[in-house]
């Protein structure tokens, strides 16, 4: 695949990836995504995203809560 922003290829790898579901922030681990080997730019297939929306919505294992900071600028 061709990066949108910079035009590099990318490439298939794993990540970490912060998602919201009904008002809440979720990091979910091991996401398969297309990611640009220059720009760092992340691509992830709306079947992955469905799925993450389907395992949020029933029960589902946790592996650590954290406690964030909202900022202001």
């Amino acid at each position: 695949m061709i990066c949108d922003c910079c035009g590099c290829l990318t490439k298939r790898r794993r990540v970490r990836k912060h998602h919201w579901y009904k008002g809440r922030l979720y990091v979910i681990e091991n996401v398969l995504a297309e990611l640009c080997q220059e720009c760092g730019e992340r691509y992830f297939l709306a079947t992955t995203l469905d799925a993450i929306d389907q395992l949020l919505a029933g029960n589902h294992p946790v592996k650590e809560t954290l406690l964030i900071e909202v900022v202001p600028m």
